[in-house]
Formats: C-alpha cells, structure tokens, sequence
C-alpha cells in the first residue's frame, strides 16, 4: 500500500484505526508472498496452519476430513520457543504474547511440601460441621438409639453414603461397648482412627507426572487428560496443578481442548503465562478437541518437557456425545503417547451431584484419580469417601481456597484432623 492509497482512504472519510488494520493485513500478505512469515513483524504470530487435524486423523475413521483447527503455541515472555521444525505440524508460534497476558515477572509457585498442613488449619478454623457433630454425639454420657440414628444422620447428611456409614456406626456401636469409651480425648481418638480408615490411607494417590526416557535420549511427556463439568472449577485447577508441577521442577506444555467453553483458552493461557508455560490452543471456539490435544502432545514430545496436561470439554446434556468426544481424544493422544493420568475435577460442594457427574465419566474416561475443588468446612467433607468407593479411584488433590497456591496432595490424616478441629 503506497503513500497516496493511505491518503486516498483518509481523505475519503476512513477511520484512520481502518486504515491501519488494513494497512497491517497487506504488509503481512505481502510478507507472505516473499517468503516471510508474520513473525517478522513486531508483536505479531507466525502465519502457519496447523497440520495437528490431518496428523489426527492419520489412520482414523473419526478424525477424517480437512483439518478442523489451527494450534497456536503462546510462549510466554522469557521461554524460548522450539525451533519451526520442532512444532506440532506447523504450529503457530507466539513469541510476544499480548502485552496484557503477559507479566512483568513470573511467578514462583509456593513449595508443594507443607500445602496441605496450612490447608488443614484453614479446614479445622472453619469449624466443621462434621467432626463437631459427631464429637458432641459420642461424647455425651449414656448413647441412646436416638443418640446412634443422629449419628446416621449426620453422615448421611455428609455425603458420606450409605454403605461407609453403616460401617462406620457399626465399628463405633462395636468399640463404645466393648471399651466403655466416655473421655472426651479417648472418644476423639476413636472417631479419628475410624474416620482415617474410611478415608483409606493405603491408596495411592503420587501423580504420575515422570516422562519416559528412552535408550536414544529422547522424552516422551506423561500426559495428564483433566476432565469434568464445566462450571466445577477445572481450567482453574489445571492452572493449579501446573503451578504445583513448576515447583517441583517440571517443565510442562499445556493443551486448551475445551473449544466449546468461550475464553476457556484465554483463561488456561493467563494461568500457563504467570509461571512461564506454554499454551497450544486454536485460533478459534469450536475447533476439534482432538487436534488440539495432539498438537499439544507432539509439541511436547519434540521439545522434550516432563508433562502435557490437556483441558477437555466438560458438557453432560449429552452421554453418548461426550463419550464420542473423550474417546476420540484419547485414541488420537495416545498415538503420540500414553496417557498417565486422566483426573476429574469435582465441586465438594455438590454432594450427591457430584457423585451422578462422577459415575459418568468414570464410565466414559477411565478415571485414574479425583481432584476435589472447594474442600471447605462444610458438612460436605463426606464427598471424599463416597466418590473413592463410587470409582474405585483415590482422591489425589484437593482445593480450599481461592489462591494461587491452594491446591495440594490430599492426605488422609490431616483431612480426618481438620474436620475433628485439630
């Protein structure tokens, strides 16, 4: 565009923000044209197309068909970005994310060792509806009937569920009688041995967040798939779990596959951004899950990162939709590598909700382990034990707070400690 064609359109009574949009698409056409990429101007993406939906679809009925999405990698400030040849197909790259995204300084996540003992005093300073009720309970001199069925109750009214609470009034009605329990520190004791059994700390509930090595040198990331309604708090907690892998020195690439959800990419990029980690994301809502996810993965492959964690969709008015759409996901990750984890986030909040969500996607995803989100004081803290039995799977992380850095690998015992106010 030459000097009279801009003042022709200034003259002609054209926004000069027009004039300069325009402007800025020819000079990146023509850059184009002679071999340039978009790179080469300030602030701007490269202007490559992702090949991510015909590497998908490779070999596969369900991801036939053009491509469907347009990855981008946004590398926040202060990253190196992989060489043109290391991408995923032809992964756009961003050097320079919009200025706004972009911190000054990156964060430095607070240590994982110690979360979940601060937590455990946020939980018991609540005042637990739970342990206060049952504490009050067994404590009182002569338990009657009415006494044992308000103890039912509150459990039930817990989310605790049917089944681990009928075990865990018939090893109380056991102990009291035979050991004549009365003393307020001694009934304590008991209903914490009990309650840390139901919680079953025998599980184990390590994150496999350690990438493969093979003989050649090269790494292949574990991949960790997130699942769960939208709404429950899980792009949120995905920002939370890779500020809980930084600092323990993970190098991790994150893959925005809930392209329904609007600004759900915007949202995991910010997070992703504040701690120096890159998003693969499409350029625009509605792209194939799938793509994304396997550009997410192949670029973590070739740069060689420790962990690929994915977002995923989270819509429930459909089953058999979303069993389509997570089973195509993971049959086109897996081709790049296995997955390592698949967590479902979950609202402690929502009770018996919560455990219908659960059975779900315990069908659908083969869930390996449970994150719960808003494990506060309140008489839901039962969801913990309902939802290990409904999936066989362990509680892994939970949430009880708003920060940052409020998220933490669950332990059973200090849980069973800040729900009896200890």
């Amino acid at each position: 565009m030459n000097h009279d064609a801009w003042t022709t359109l200034v003259a002609a009574g054209v926004p000069v923000a027009l004039v300069i949009a325009l402007g800025t698409v020819f000079f990146r056409r023509r850059g184009r044209s002679d071999g340039g990429t978009d790179a080469d101007q300030p602030g701007s993406a490269s202007a490559g197309t992702s090949s991510a939906a015909d590497d998908a679809s490779s070999g596969s009925a369900e991801a036939s068909g053009p491509a469907t999405a347009t990855a981008t990698l946004d590398v926040p400030p202060g990253t190196a970005p992989p060489a043109a040849d290391d991408t995923a197909g032809d992964v756009d790259v961003v050097t320079e994310p919009d200025a706004a995204e972009a911190p000054e300084v990156l964060d430095v996540p607070a240590p994982v060792a110690g979360r979940f003992a601060r937590l455990r005093g946020r939980l018991a300073a609540s005042g637990s509806p739970l342990g206060a009720r049952l504490l009050a309970v067994l404590s009182r001199d002569h338990l009657t009937e009415d006494d044992w069925d308000e103890l039912e109750e509150t459990l039930l009214l817990a989310d605790i569920g049917a089944g681990p609470t009928t075990e865990l009034i018939d090893a109380l009605r056991t102990r009291v009688r035979v050991e004549g329990v009365k003393d307020p520190a001694q009934v304590r004791a008991l209903l914490r041995e009990q309650l840390v059994a139901l919680v079953d700390p025998s599980l184990d509930r390590s994150l496999s967040t350690t990438p493969t090595v093979a003989e050649d040198g090269s790494i292949t990331p574990a991949v960790v798939l997130v699942v769960g309604v939208n709404g429950t708090g899980k792009t949120t907690t995905i920002g939370k779990l890779t500020r809980v892998l930084v600092a323990e020195d993970r190098s991790v690439v994150l893959g925005a596959a809930d392209t329904f959800r609007a600004a759900a990419a915007d949202q995991l990029q910010t997070w992703g951004s504040r701690v120096g980690v890159p998003t693969v994301r499409s350029d625009r809502d509605g792209a194939d899950p799938a793509a994304v996810a396997f550009d997410a993965v192949r670029t973590g492959k070739t740069a060689g990162v420790d962990v690929v964690v994915v977002d995923t969709a989270g819509r429930l008015q459909n089953k058999a939709g979303l069993m389509d759409e997570l089973g195509k996901i993971t049959r086109v990750i897996t081709r790049e590598a296995p997955l390592s984890e698949v967590l479902l986030v979950l609202d402690a909040t929502t009770g018996q909700n919560g455990l219908n969500q659960a059975r779900v996607f315990g069908e659908v995803a083969g869930v390996t382990g449970i994150v719960l989100t808003k494990l506060d004081g309140t008489a839901k803290g039962g969801i913990v034990v309902a939802v290990q039995r409904e999936l066989g799977v362990p509680v892994k992380l939970v949430g009880l707070g708003e920060g940052p850095d409020d998220l933490a690998p669950f332990d059973p015992e200090q849980f069973v400690d800040g729900l009896l106010g200890g």
